[in-house]
């Protein structure tokens, strides 16, 4: 049994292990003092983020400080938007939420233009008309989220503004 637990269940396994997404072990089932069976688990192994391949390649290092610079930009850009003091003026955004890059950053980057569109079509009186219908309407479970909440609520009230102004004319 030793040496066919090495060669046909150590090594083979062990190969298994190292090169596929499967861990898989096994344990000797005994009757008495003999190994009457074996009885094999197999998990999947949970894929962690490897990315430490990438960090030799210049291209993936340079695109990688862009994305922070870039990134650093959106936010400065969102902390001199008026549209953030309206956010904050209308509290749907908190003072904590300032701190959070990823909150301004996304902000800037896909929800202000929508904004800037809005206020194209009805001037920063429009944008703040539906500023205190999203305060009014808005449930508590949007907070987490917030840039995905107000992104989501522009996208569906665009159109509704541009087929009004369609209508009118």
């Amino acid at each position: 049994f030793d040496h066919f637990e090495k060669r046909v269940l150590n090594e083979p396994l062990s190969e298994i292990t190292k090169h596929t997404t499967f861990n898989v072990i096994y344990e000797k089932l005994k009757k008495g003092r003999s190994i009457d069976s074996i009885v094999f688990h197999i998990t999947k192994k949970t894929a962690a983020d490897d990315i430490s391949y990438k960090l030799d390649d210049p291209t993936y290092i340079d695109g990688k400080i862009r994305q922070e610079e870039s990134e650093k930009d959106l936010v400065y850009e969102a902390m001199k938007s008026p549209y953030t003091k309206l956010l904050m003026e209308h509290f749907l955004l908190s003072y904590i939420d300032l701190t959070d890059t990823a909150i301004l950053s996304g902000l800037q980057k896909n929800v202000y233009p929508l904004y800037d569109e809005l206020k194209e079509l009805r001037g920063l009186k429009g944008v703040k008309e539906h500023l205190t219908y999203i305060r009014d309407k808005q449930d508590d479970y949007s907070k987490k989220n917030i840039a995905k909440y107000l992104k989501k609520s522009i996208e569906q009230y665009l159109p509704i503004v541009k087929r009004q102004d369609i209508d009118h004319e």
